[in-house]
C-alpha cells in the first residue's frame, strides 16, 4: 500500500509541470485568478487585480504556475522589493481552480520557486493569511514560515460610519501633499506598516492615492493616505506631541468626503498599537478580522 500511495503520488505531479508565469497575458491572469477564487465571497475585476498587483509589487518573472495539458492550474503572484531595508518575496496572490485542489500544488509551486528567488538575492518570504485558516497556517508552517505578528482588519460601510465632528485647532490647515515629507511622516508612526501599506507600496501606485497633511502653521503634524476608489485607508498617523486634540478625527472626516466607494476599510493595523484600534472603532470602524504575518527566511 505505501508503494501505491507513493506511485499516485508521483503519478500527480506528473500531471502538472511548474514553470514561471511571466509570459503569460494579464487576461490569463485573471481569468485564472477568477476561476480560482469563484466560491469566494469577494470578486475583483480586472481592473482592480491590476491595481493590488501593481501596488503589491507583481513580479511577473519570479511568480509560478502549476500547468496541466497547457492550461494554468494553480500560481502564486509573487511581489518583490524591499521591506525593512531587506531584499524580499511577498505572496500577493495565491490559489488553485477547485478541481485541483487538496493535491499539494501549491507547496511543490513554492518549493520550486525557492532556488530562484535565492538566485535573484531575495533573502526572505513573506506572507498574510487569516487566521482561522487554520489549514493554510498549517501548510505554511510546515513550510518553515514562523509568525512574525498579527494583524486587524478593520471595515465599515459607509451608512454606518459614526464619525467624530471636530475642527482643527487655531492655527492649523489641511492640504495636499506629496511623498516629499516621507522623512517626516515616518516619525508619526506606531507601527511598521505591513508590505501593501509601505512607502514603497505606496509609490508604486502614486496616481490612485490621495495624501492630505495637516499643518501648524508650516510643519506638518499629521497625514493620511487613501486611495478613494476603493475606500482603503493605507496610513494615518498623527505626531505623538499633537495627538488627542482632535486631529486624527478631523483628519479622517475630511478625507471620507472624497470617497467614491461604498465602503472604508482600514487593512493591516498592528494590535500592539491599542490608540489605533480605539480610534477606528470610537469612529464606528470596527474590527472585522485577524491575520498572522509570516516570515520565511530563504
Amino acid at each position: 500500500m505505501f508503494y501505491l500511495h507513493l506511485f499516485a503520488n508521483q503519478l500527480e505531479k506528473d500531471m502538472y509541470k511548474i514553470k514561471s508565469i511571466g509570459n503569460l497575458s494579464f487576461d490569463v491572469l485573471f481569468d485564472t485568478f477568477n476561476e480560482a477564487f469563484r466560491d469566494y465571497e469577494v470578486q475583483v475585476t480586472k481592473d482592480e487585480l491590476q491595481q493590488m498587483l501593481k501596488r503589491r509589487g507583481f513580479d511577473a518573472e519570479r511568480s509560478f504556475g502549476a500547468f496541466a495539458d497547457g492550461r494554468l492550474i494553480s500560481f502564486t503572484f509573487n511581489g518583490t522589493g524591499y521591506y525593512n531595508g531587506i531584499k524580499t518575496a511577498y505572496d500577493t496572490g495565491t490559489g488553485t481552480i477547485k478541481e485541483y485542489r487538496g493535491k499539494g500544488i501549491v507547496t511543490d509551486i513554492f518549493n520550486y520557486s525557492v532556488p530562484i528567488l535565492k538566485d535573484a538575492g531575495i533573502e526572505r518570504y513573506l506572507l498574510e493569511v487569516l487566521q482561522h485558516n487554520t489549514p493554510a497556517v498549517s501548510v505554511y508552517e510546515k513550510l518553515g514560515f514562523r509568525v512574525s505578528r498579527e494583524l486587524n482588519y478593520f471595515k465599515q460601510d459607509n451608512q454606518n460610519l459614526a464619525l467624530k465632528q471636530k475642527c482643527l485647532p487655531s492655527g492649523m490647515h489641511i492640504r495636499e501633499i506629496s511623498l516629499k515629507e516621507q522623512a517626516q511622516m515616518m516619525t508619526f508612526l506606531d507601527f511598521v506598516p505591513s508590505w501593501q501599506n509601505s512607502f514603497e507600496a505606496i509609490e508604486r501606485s502614486i496616481h490612485d492615492f490621495t495624501i492630505l497633511g495637516v499643518f501648524d502653521t508650516e510643519t506638518l503634524i499629521a497625514y493620511i493616505v487613501f486611495d478613494s476608489s476603493t475606500g482603503d485607508i493605507t496610513q494615518l498617523a498623527v505626531d505623538k506631541n499633537y495627538r488627542r486634540q482632535g486631529i486624527g478625527s478631523y483628519l479622517l472626516g475630511e478625507t471620507l468626503k472624497l470617497n467614491r466607494y461604498d465602503s472604508v476599510k482600514v487593512v493591516n493595523t498592528d494590535p500592539a498599537c491599542s490608540l489605533m484600534t480605539v480610534f477606528l472603532e470610537s469612529n464606528g470602524i470596527p474590527l472585522r478580522g485577524k491575520q498572522f504575518e509570516m516570515i520565511k527566511v530563504l
